[in-house]
């Protein structure tokens, strides 16, 4: 019997088929994880990184695009990114830790709550310097962000010409870089 191609696995998984997404993870999840170990440095938190790739896919099975890449290509950038992630993360609590024991010795926050104070004050910054963009520009990005949407689907949903949705994403994107470039530099 001949095996399945991962795009009738990406097709499976859309229907629900649960054998599709074992299948998948039995195909990936070894490269998938030797990439996550390069990059965090540690297996255990490659192997969370890993259950939240598939779960990812599982969940967002309709974000697959085969017109831009693979499956095995997909698969590899949604684990580069969520490393990433969390390798970002982990260098944020460590700082704030650091910074909280200079102050005044030893620190009653949990890692946790130290990053969901700056994640919120990250988020309210980020927010504060969406509403300072045009409108289109914000809704190009708000329903890019927040709504998952990519941009022919943004496109679609407005009846914008796709070209200007690009514009305006690339625009407001360079904008909330430059007003928001001390956050960047901080997360890496």
């Amino acid at each position: 019997m001949t095996p399945v191609s991962d795009a009738v696995l990406m097709r499976r998984i859309g229907e629900r088929q649960p054998e599709a997404l074992q299948e998948l993870y039995r195909r990936h999840a070894s490269n998938l994880l030797a990439l996550g170990k390069r990059i965090l440095d540690t297996l255990e938190d490659a192997e969370e990184v890993l259950q939240e790739v598939f779960l990812r896919v599982w969940q967002e099975h309709l974000r697959y695009d085969s017109d831009r890449s693979s499956v095995s290509t997909w698969l590899v950038l949604i684990m580069r990114s969520r490393a990433i992630d969390r390798l970002r993360n982990r260098r944020v609590v460590e700082r704030v830790h650091g910074a909280a024991y200079q102050e005044g010795g030893e620190s009653y926050t949990s890692p946790e709550g130290a990053v969901n104070v700056l994640d919120r004050q990250r988020e309210g910054r980020v927010r504060s310097e969406l509403q300072e963009l045009p409108a289109e520009q914000r809704q190009a990005l708000e329903m890019a962000f927040f709504e998952g949407l990519t941009q022919s689907e943004i496109s679609e949903r407005t009846g914008i010409p796709l070209g200007t949705v690009k514009t305006r994403t690339l625009l407001a994107m360079k904008k909330l870089r430059k007003n928001l470039r001390q956050e960047i530099r901080e997360l890496l």
